[in-house]
């Protein structure tokens, strides 16, 4: 039974509404790149778009607003979202509305395509992004459900750790979540896309608007040199020999009093479906006198579908049970993606890959390359 010891605690996700609106649009992340502020593009529209303006032919046939950046919302937003998952450059959870993921997807896109790098969508990158994202002729489809789309087991997640490790599984609560993780996207705009429909209560032979996202099997062949996570701009990088930027991922990271590791590391073992070992004596925030536990697998555990270990202990790069936090809080100490992005990386890297804590942004860089990384000692064999 493979089972994680992890510098985690599952109070980590929990943020409100509230707390992640104020993360959704914070600058704090450009300190560490050079933004082109005379780039095409910066100052904006008043697009007139909103959410309830999103369905399929809106996506698929309508309008492109440009440029776009900001306080907007809509059907430009979702288009772009869904190009740049495709163009695996991820914005995190697919939802309609600006946020700094997709801004920050965005600029490292544009640096690696060698244009202006603003992180807002002008034409010219828009041009660009269709092209990687494959030239897609619509980007919102009709899907019929089979019985494995609709299928459980869907379970109620209690708050208490120990009540976690008396489930047969950490599995999701509902259908809509299972679709949103399965379509990479906020379950309410599945709503949006479906009006009048109970995403729950769906059963295989019905049907559903869902985004056109990445191909699952992109990138396979790709030669991933070595991974680069930025604590400052929270996001990791797969890149190749070049220092070519592969992949593109928004994250979480860890917090002031459980910061994670700095310097050069590796992937020590991948695991799918993890058992999460709940140790409170490896938690700062936690009594270490309570019991350990052992949470069963599932997407509502808290390292999520997959564990990559690093070669530090307790230390890895994860999924999660709550997609909408990832770049918008800190964690205890590990790197935290999303589900999908978890899996999709875990897929095309092998236990060895190196790992590198760096910052970036030096602005001597060619476009896509990263700086050198930072000096680090021989990593420590993981104990486990």
């Amino acid at each position: 039974m493979p089972s994680e010891s992890v510098l985690l605690s599952d109070w980590d996700a929990r943020l409100d509404p509230a707390e992640i609106e104020r993360g959704r649009l914070d600058p704090a992340w450009r300190r560490i790149v050079a933004v082109d502020t005379a780039a095409p593009g910066m100052p904006g529209v008043v697009s007139g778009e909103t959410l309830a303006r999103i369905s399929a032919t809106a996506v698929n046939e309508g309008p492109m607003v440009l440029p776009l950046h900001g306080e907007v919302q809509g059907p430009s937003v979702l288009r772009t979202q869904i190009l740049l998952d495709r163009a695996l450059f991820s914005p995190g959870v697919i939802d309609g509305r600006w946020g700094k993921n997709t801004e920050k997807a965005l600029y490292w896109f544009q640096r690696r395509e060698g244009l202006p790098e603003s992180g807002h969508l002008d034409a010219a990158t828009f041009e660009r992004l269709i092209l990687r994202a494959g030239g897609p002729t619509e980007l919102i489809t009709h899907r019929v459900l089979s019985s494995e789309d609709v299928e459980g087991p869907f379970v109620t997640i209690p708050e208490d750790v120990y009540e976690k490790a008396d489930l047969e599984c950490t599995c999701y609560e509902n259908l809509a979540e299972k679709l949103g993780e399965r379509y990479h996207v906020d379950p309410e705009l599945l709503e949006i896309l479906n009006p009048g429909v109970d995403i729950s209560s769906l059963l295989a032979g019905d049907s559903l608007q869902v985004p056109i996202v990445r191909d699952p099997n992109a990138a396979r062949g790709v030669e991933i040199d070595r991974l680069r996570i930025s604590a400052d701009g929270f996001h990791l990088h797969a890149v190749d020999s070049a220092g070519r930027i592969l992949l593109h991922f928004p994250t979480t990271l860890g917090s002031s009093f459980d910061p994670s590791p700095d310097g050069s590391h590796r992937v020590t073992r991948i695991t799918h479906d993890p058992y999460w070992h709940y140790q409170p004596e490896i938690l700062a925030h936690v009594d270490s006198s309570e019991p350990e536990a052992m949470v069963p697998p599932g997407p509502n555990n808290a390292v999520g579908e997959v564990w990559m270990a690093l070669s530090v202990p307790h230390y890895g790069i994860h999924g999660t049970a709550s997609p909408e936090t990832i770049g918008y809080t800190t964690s205890a100490g590990c790197v935290r993606l999303t589900n999908w992005d978890a899996r999709f990386l875990s897929e095309r890297i092998r236990p060895g890959v190196p790992v590198e804590f760096i910052e970036t942004g030096s602005t001597d860089q060619a476009p896509g390359a990263e700086p050198d990384p930072a000096a680090g000692g021989d990593p420590e064999p993981d104990p486990r």
